[in-house]
């Protein structure tokens, strides 16, 4: 599957105020995702030493569909196809690795 038709099939899954006009649904829901990840992960370390034991990386990729699903209803929403994207995402960490900035901050360096 690639990205767009993951984007396509998702979009058919969307139940939101305003499907179509509503940016802030995907967003506000893209965080609490994220943010489920993240917990899940700071139990790893917090609980289990460190260790991702196969049941919970289970887990974690139920979560990291979630925030797939997120982030493609906010590309739909903002009129953007997934695989531009991505592959933006991947021209631009391709000329930070030319130019050696891959660390630091900011969108354009």
């Amino acid at each position: 599957m690639d990205l767009n038709q993951y984007q396509r099939q998702a979009r058919t899954t969307a139940r939101y105020p305003q499907v179509g006009s509503n940016p802030i649904y995907p967003t506000l829901g893209l965080c609490g995702e994220a943010g489920e990840v993240a917990d899940k992960v700071k139990k790893v370390l917090r609980d289990r030493g460190g260790v991702f034991e196969p049941p919970l990386v289970e887990d974690l990729a139920l979560e990291l569909g979630d925030v797939l699903w997120y982030v493609a209803q906010l590309a739909s929403e903002l009129g953007l196809d997934l695989e531009a994207v991505a592959r933006g995402n991947l021209a631009k960490l391709a000329a930070r690795a030319e130019r050696n900035t891959l660390g630091g901050s900011g969108d354009h360096r």
